[in-house]
């Protein structure tokens, strides 16, 4: 099919359907894609089977337990708007408990929502959920079973009885995500190697740095290891001489810069407190750290590493740094058989994902551009109907 055509076959338009679980499901694994196709002419709806009810609450402002599924229900409607999906259904299922309810009842739920929407397209998550959430898994398999008894003609008489007519769509994909090598803590430092002055982050830009790249590693966007660090007044974050391979983000407290000269002096640079990123010079330069980074108050750090931290790695010119250059972003995985390039349609898809404020409080305005689009820039699938050969486009 040609992205450029607003339908198939030269006669209607191209019909997309996403099955999911909870709101934001469908903006992380199809949001992108969505985006692009609409644009082009298509027609998509998005379902969700629960209103994400039991999922936490990562902004106050935004909900309470008691109102969270209503809240989330409503970040769905908002997000598909953005995306510029014409039907948006949010079913109440119950959250977490997907994995109890019989499968025919989802299947059979489903087979009515192809039925009545004739999707040519039918998008879910894969049999592992993306990261093993049951309720992703019984919507995988419920939705991937719907998608053949939909056209089963003596599949769910009731419905044929009521014109729901038997509909089997053209193509069905799961949504995978593949583990990159990607280091989030290395587009950071090249973004910040690029101003003009030291960056200090807002509260709301901490908080919502902390749960995106935590959510780029459970997803695979990113390959970094994560992890928040209280340090002691008096402490060496840092010390002089030693590798450059972390990335360290105040959240609070204070801490000094200092410099030893050749003759054992220290010298005083700096100091600096919450939402400042300390680390990124000798990370950008590829050399050893350039100064000592002490605690004077209490301190809490988000650390970004490229592994797992080691004891010692050296000092000086026989340090071994942990940042590979080689490092060039790729996915791995043997299943992917579509790749999607949403990078022209990032726009919308972060847009979309800032609608999901209760989960992620985060904006668009968060990143520059350029890095959102190498972050969530791609859309991966594993074509399960009809199986195909790596594609990267769908092509009908």
């Amino acid at each position: 099919m040609n992205i450029d055509s607003n339908t198939h076959s030269g006669q209607t338009p191209l019909r997309l359907l996403g099955v999911y679980a909870h709101p934001d499901d469908e903006t992380f694994c199809i949001g992108g894609t969505l985006a692009k196709y609409i644009i082009a002419g298509a027609e998509a709806m998005v379902v969700s089977f629960t209103q994400g009810e039991a999922g936490q609450i990562r902004e106050a402002s935004a909900a309470t337990r008691r109102t969270l599924g209503e809240v989330r229900r409503k970040e769905l409607y908002q997000a598909c708007q953005q995306l510029g999906v014409q039907q948006t259904v949010c079913l109440n299922y119950g959250d977490g408990k997907l994995k109890d309810i019989a499968q025919a009842e989802l299947v059979e739920r489903i087979v009515q929502i192809i039925r009545e929407f004739k999707p040519d397209m039918v998008f879910t998550f894969d049999e592992t959920g993306a990261y093993g959430h049951p309720d992703h898994i019984a919507i995988s398999q419920a939705a991937t079973e719907a998608c053949w008894q939909a056209g089963v003609e003596t599949a769910f008489l009731g419905q044929l009885e009521h014109g729901l007519l038997p509909h089997t769509p053209r193509r069905v994909y799961h949504s995978i995500f593949p583990q990159s090598d990607r280091l989030l803590l290395q587009l950071l430092v090249n973004w910040l190697h690029s101003l003009d002055k030291r960056y200090r982050g807002s509260d709301d830009f901490m908080h919502g740095l902390m749960l995106f790249a935590d959510e780029s590693s459970m997803l695979g966007y990113a390959s970094d290891h994560i992890q928040v660090q209280w340090y002691p007044s008096g402490f060496y974050i840092i010390e002089q001489g030693e590798p450059s391979t972390s990335l360290y983000l105040i959240l609070s407290g204070e801490v000094d810069i200092l410099r030893e000269d050749e003759t054992g002096e220290i010298v005083y640079l700096e100091s600096h407190g919450s939402g400042v990123f300390i680390g990124e010079a000798g990370i950008a330069y590829g050399k050893p750290r350039n100064a000592h980074v002490v605690v004077t108050k209490n301190t809490t750090c988000l650390v970004l590493s490229p592994g797992e931290p080691t004891n010692f790695a050296g000092r000086g010119e026989e340090a071994r740094f942990g940042v590979d250059d080689s490092a060039g972003g790729q996915a791995g995985g043997h299943d992917i058989t579509t790749r999607i390039d949403v990078t022209e349609f990032i726009e919308p898809k972060i847009n979309a994902l800032s609608q999901h404020r209760s989960q992620y409080p985060i904006s668009p305005e968060m990143f520059p551009l350029e890095m959102w689009r190498e972050i969530l820039g791609q859309e991966y699938f594993r074509r399960i109907y009809p199986p195909q050969h790596i594609e990267t486009d769908f092509d009908l």
